[in-house]
């Protein structure tokens, strides 16, 4: 009986880990090539983003930039993408955060803009995956909670004569 109730309280506990998961947790955005030289393009991809759910925007901040980009482009690896040229951009970090058609977070990445002549291009940035170790974080959390609650509720209470 006992691993019965061990069974279902970790399910419980994962199906409330499941309903409690952000949806940042699993959204992905990548920027390529992680540095470019002023006048360089980066690709901008948002792979959680559904083409048909509307357009994806990425939001570029950083140094001397507040801006949109909007996205149709279907990425070849699936979700949307969009170029972007760096003539004008400061040099420095940037932030791109980018938004699904439907509303959805796609979550961000960086990417730097170096002189011209600089630091090569590098392979690109992704988010670093501590979203997704967050998320199963939760889901282990909520189980061992769940575990713990149901198995002091079937404890006997004793007495002290």
């Amino acid at each position: 009986m006992k691993a019965k109730t061990v069974l279902v309280s970790a399910a419980v506990g994962v199906g409330l880990g499941t309903l409690l998961l952000p949806g940042a947790a699993l959204a992905e955005t990548i920027v390529s090539p992680a540095s470019t030289p002023v006048g360089g393009t980066v690709v901008l991809t948002a792979t959680t983003c559904n083409p048909k759910s509307g357009d994806a925007i990425f939001r570029v901040t950083g140094p001397n930039r507040d801006q949109n980009v909007r996205s149709t482009t279907a990425a070849a690896g699936g979700g949307l993408s969009a170029e972007l040229f760096t003539a004008g951009f400061t040099l420095g970090t940037y932030t791109v955060t980018a938004t699904c058609g439907d509303g959805s977070a796609a979550g961000s990445a960086t990417f730097t803009v170096t002189p011209i002549g600089g630091a090569p291009a590098g392979a690109g940035s992704r988010a670093d995956g501590t979203g997704a170790l967050a998320a199963g974080g939760t889901l282990l959390g909520a189980a061992a909670a769940g575990t713990v609650l149901l198995l002091r509720r079937r404890r006997p209470a004793t007495t002290v004569a």
